[in-house]
């Protein structure tokens, strides 16, 4: 399963106005492994996840996404192979319907639309929203949103799927569907978040990034249990565990 395989080697990136947002960031993400990047605002959390598929590429260092190294010639074929929900979906949907939306990817895959609309109502399915298939996205609430938007993503039946703060906009309710729906996913997954108490729940392991390098990396028990560790990274323990 090497093809599940995500690998940062000394990777440094700098934003054009100068701004250093990696600093010889190094992990390897093996096949099937689920794991969360946490780190406090600006720790470089959402530049590393854009470079898993090459919306950002790296200004020093590598990254190889199973057998391929990261190149603007590769983007294309690493990008059938990580799928990444962003944090706003706003810059995820943007045709007419929801039906467009989430078969935007498999239609630039070249299928025929037979097998089209088997990954629309598939996708859409595992989000519990086939009801939405012909709604403006729009018209969706902030839930519907990025539920429909993990639909496009899932559509393309990614090896590795990346997402930075799935749950930002969503209710209590469908935040524990999303986190079922995680918990499904037998691929690699990486999830970038704020809510310790999601990466608790679905990640077994934890990666720390302070300042675009990895602070500490092992175990989500380990780690999310460590108040110290937690503390000099600018987080807290996740909530379900400040109740004990």
């Amino acid at each position: 399963m090497s093809h599940h395989i995500v690998e940062f080697k000394d990777v440094c990136f700098r934003y054009p106005d100068g701004t250093e947002a990696l600093h010889n960031l190094s992990f390897r993400i093996i096949h099937g492994e689920s794991v969360g990047i946490i780190g406090a605002n600006g720790s470089g959390k959402s530049t590393l996840l854009l470079h898993m598929n090459g919306y950002l590429m790296p200004t020093g260092g590598t990254v190889n996404i199973g057998d391929l190294h990261l190149t603007r010639k590769t983007r294309r074929e690493i990008r059938k192979k990580v799928g990444i929900v962003f944090q706003n979906p706003d810059d995820q949907l943007f045709m007419p319907t929801v039906y467009d939306d989430v078969a935007f990817g498999p239609q630039n895959l070249g299928m025929d639309e037979e097998d089209v609309q088997k990954r629309v109502r598939a996708a859409l399915d595992l989000v519990n929203c086939y009801d939405l298939i012909n709604k403006p996205p729009h018209h969706l609430s902030n839930g519907q949103k990025s539920a429909v938007a993990i639909a496009a993503v899932m559509a393309m039946e990614p090896d590795i799927l990346a997402m930075d703060e799935p749950a930002a906009n969503l209710d209590p309710k469908s935040r524990r569907l999303l986190i079922n729906l995680l918990k499904t996913f037998e691929h690699s997954k990486i999830i970038a978040s704020h809510d310790l108490d999601l990466i608790f729940d679905v990640c077994k392991r934890c990666i720390i990034i302070r300042e675009g390098t990895v602070a500490a990396d092992g175990p989500s028990q380990d780690i999310l249990t460590n108040k110290i560790l937690l503390e000099e990274n600018n987080l807290e323990l996740p909530l379900s565990l400040q109740r004990r």
